[in-house]
């Protein structure tokens, strides 16, 4: 029996609920791997209001849930091997907790537990315009190892709806991982 690998999925209060939520779809899809997320209640907020999703209809699509504040939960533990974690969307907030170690939830301490085991950390800043703190904070992440993954669409690929291009910003990163993504979008080949 294989091991699967897994995969840590957390959501913010950012807008932007549809790339977490599609990024479980796919995960679902895939035999050989496990997710487990985690939402801030803001991310709630925002889930309910840009999805009409539900906290049950979104756990549903991930393997194992954990609530914000279960610090004693596996994935706040190095011990626990997971491929990394993705914030998306990651509000300005979450980001400068994980850029100053603040690990006051289990996604400011799971993304710390990824850091410090040098594991990948994507990070999908949502704000704009952004002021010099958010930028900072965004260079230290990325100092750390962290990956700056802002959900900015590729218009040379011309797709011709959101869904599109959420796919396309989905697959993309979860190709870090090896995750497989065929079908979600179509790599850059030149012209």
């Amino acid at each position: 029996m294989s091991v699967k690998k897994r995969l840590i999925i957390s959501m913010t209060g950012a807008t932007g609920a549809i790339y977490g939520v599609r990024m479980l779809q796919v995960l679902q899809t895939q035999s050989e791997w496990e997710s487990h997320l985690v939402i801030s209640s803001a991310g709630l907020v925002n889930l309910k209001h840009e999805l009409n999703m539900t906290r049950d209809e979104l756990s549903e699509l991930a393997d194992f849930t954990h609530g914000i504040n279960d610090i004693a939960a596996t994935i706040a533990s190095g011990g626990f091997k997971t491929e990394g974690m993705i914030i998306a969307p990651c509000s300005m907030k979450t980001l400068a907790a994980v850029a100053h170690g603040f690990g006051d939830n289990l996604i400011s301490r799971g993304a710390d537990v990824v850091l410090k085991e040098r594991r990948r950390l994507v990070v999908m800043p949502r704000e704009t315009p952004l002021h010099l703190v958010h930028i900072r904070n965004m260079a230290i992440v990325t100092e750390m190892g962290g990956i700056m993954f802002p959900p900015m669409p590729a218009f040379y690929s011309k797709n011709n709806s959101i869904s599109a291009m959420v796919d396309e910003t989905v697959g993309r990163i979860l190709d870090m991982f090896d995750v497989d993504v065929i079908g979600l979008y179509t790599p850059w080949e030149g012209l």
